[in-house]
């Protein structure tokens, strides 16, 4: 039993060490203010209704527990052509915040499909009240508050990406 608690717990020390590298980078950018910078994905996703193009965007993906929570967290500027896609492993009601977030976006809830779910449309900047999907969302999609409005956006879209076509296989 001894010799048990001794692996359990070496197994646990070396879990810690694999984890904190992330961790730490993440509470060091978090603490400094800096914003995360996320390599813009080579593929546009677009925004189709009735076979038709109604808006593209150049995305950066945040698929990782790090960059899901950093997000456009100390972005002053972000252009209206840019997005920030994120990814979640499974399906599931998600919730958002805008803490450290100094600019209103537009918060798009996608089902795993592609199909646009529901828009939390102007969120308020700094706040740390939580911004729910109404449903089981496989993906958001945050832009610029106002930009839903300006491109006619509305439940049943279909955003297109490879991106997200892999993962409404899964």
């Amino acid at each position: 039993m001894k010799r048990f608690l001794l692996i359990l717990r070496a197994l646990m020390l070396g879990a810690m060490l694999v984890a904190a590298p992330a961790a730490i980078v993440h509470a060091q950018g978090a603490a400094t203010g800096s914003p995360m910078l996320l390599p813009v994905d080579d593929t546009p996703l677009t925004v189709e209704r009735d076979g038709k193009v109604i808006a593209t965007f150049d995305i950066e993906v945040a698929d990782s527990p790090t960059e899901r929570s950093r997000g456009l967290m100390f972005r002053d500027v972000f252009p209206d052509d840019r997005a920030m896609l994120f990814v979640f492993e499974k399906t599931r009601p998600v919730a958002f915040w805008m803490q450290n977030t100094p600019r209103p976006l537009d918060m798009l809830f996608i089902l795993p499909d592609g199909e646009l779910s529901s828009i939390a449309a102007d969120t308020t900047p700094f706040s740390v009240e939580g911004v729910p999907s109404k449903e089981a969302v496989r993906y958001v999609l945050e832009i610029n508050a106002g930009l839903s409005e300006r491109y006619g956006l509305k439940p049943g879209d279909l955003f297109v990406h490879p991106t997200i076509s892999a993962g409404g296989r899964q």
